[in-house]
């Protein structure tokens, strides 16, 4: 909730200070309680945690309709600390409902713009079979943090981009529907890009196109999908010997621009490089009616009914393969995560906060002790210093 629109009644603050920064923005505000009355499915009022934004840089997007986030992520996310209970496991705990949530995101073929118009549904406790059509495939969650899966490849227009599969989930790969667009990571996102532009009759875009920096625009009589290739996203089944994909069509990943010219309708790339994921976010997700199964610990993916464009779908699924010619695990073993990087690098400052602290008090000892400690002594501490800063 947005501090300068705050007008609960029954919001308490705890007075403690939460900072949150994601790939692209940030906010701070301070954590309180509050209820939450949700009428329909679950009736009632619970009091749950719930943070106060107060200042943002790059959060709340111009024009945007929507005053916050909810976040639906695993506790050892929470912040400041896991021991804040999430929105979602309040809801499990006090509602007692089944520990599932399920999202059908419907905004395929719409003009990519603040105006809040796009549709969709969030089902807590369970699965509502209307708003998916044929089977529902699931994979395992490999880690409970982030929604992490497991990325067996990628094939555009059916060709495989021929990379070891741990190239995928460098340094992890998850479902996350507050990422907008599918980002890969750098060496699968220059792979991506070099596919279609050898499988599409594409005209020539400048790199400012593929990178996001610039728009591609063609008269609104055209319609520029027909040029470009599909994108299949193969993970790996409950039977671990077995896959499925996902695939989704142009019209979810050139996306109409709103408002930029009268005669003129302005795409952009639905699909951007990634320093630290590969994250399957809203470009993906507007093709699917995603289960977030937390009981069996899976994600569940079908078909939904609104990814269709004049009638036509824009996303399948497809499967099983055979996954005998893929390595039997293709996450990383040397994967640290975030939570361990910043426990670690917690300890590793104090431990040279410490000896940083000696070698100040022994070189103010008087002339006597000094003779004990030569100048190499001391240039050897401080570059071990420098070591254990950076390592």
């Amino acid at each position: 909730m947005a501090g300068q629109g705050l007008r609960s009644s029954t919001y308490t603050s705890q007075g403690i200070d939460v900072t949150v920064k994601y790939t692209q923005g940030s906010w701070t505000g301070v954590l309180g309680k509050d209820f939450v009355t949700i009428p329909k499915g679950i009736n009632g009022s619970y009091l749950i945690n719930i943070a106060t934004i107060l200042e943002s840089e790059n959060f709340f997007l111009p024009g945007v309709k929507w005053h916050g986030i909810l976040g639906l992520a695993y506790d050892v996310l929470a912040k400041p600390s896991k021991s804040v209970e999430t929105f979602f496991d309040s809801l499990v705990r006090v509602a007692k409902i089944p520990n599932i949530f399920s999202l059908q995101m419907c905004g395929a073929g719409l003009p990519v713009s603040g105006s809040g118009t796009n549709g969709g549904s969030l089902v807590m406790g369970g699965i509502e079979p209307s708003l998916y059509k044929g089977d529902i495939w699931y994979t395992p969650i490999k880690e409970e943090w982030y929604y992490q899966v497991e990325i067996l490849k990628l094939e555009v227009e059916g060709q495989n981009l021929d990379l070891d599969c741990r190239e995928y989930n460098a340094d992890k790969a998850i479902v996350d529907s507050g990422t907008t667009l599918l980002r890969l990571p750098q060496k699968v996102f220059a792979a991506v890009v070099e596919a279609i532009i050898r499988t599409s009759s594409i005209q020539e875009f400048s790199s400012g196109f593929w990178t996001g920096s610039q728009l591609a625009c063609w008269d609104k009589t055209e319609k520029p999908w027909s040029l470009f290739p599909k994108i299949s996203i193969y993970l790996r089944d409950e039977n671990s010997s077995r896959s499925f994909r996902i695939t989704i069509l142009p019209q979810l990943y050139i996306q109409p621009i709103l408002g930029i010219g009268q005669n003129l309708e302005c795409y952009r790339f639905g699909i951007s490089s990634s320093t630290n994921a590969l994250v399957i976010g809203a470009t993906v997700m507007e093709g699917f009616y995603v289960i977030f199964d937390r009981v069996q610990k899976r994600v569940g993916f079908a078909v939904s009914p609104c990814a269709e464009i004049g009638g036509s779908p824009v996303s399948e699924i497809e499967g099983p393969f055979s996954t005998a010619d893929i390595a039997s695990n293709c996450i990383s073993t040397g994967t640290f995560h975030e939570p361990l990087l910043w426990i670690a690098s917690y300890v590793l400052m104090s431990i040279c906060g410490i000896i940083l602290l000696v070698l100040i008090i022994l070189l103010l000892l008087p002339s006597r002790c000094k003779h004990r400690y030569t100048n190499n002594d001391v240039v050897n501490d401080e570059s071990s210093l420098v070591h254990h800063r950076w390592k």
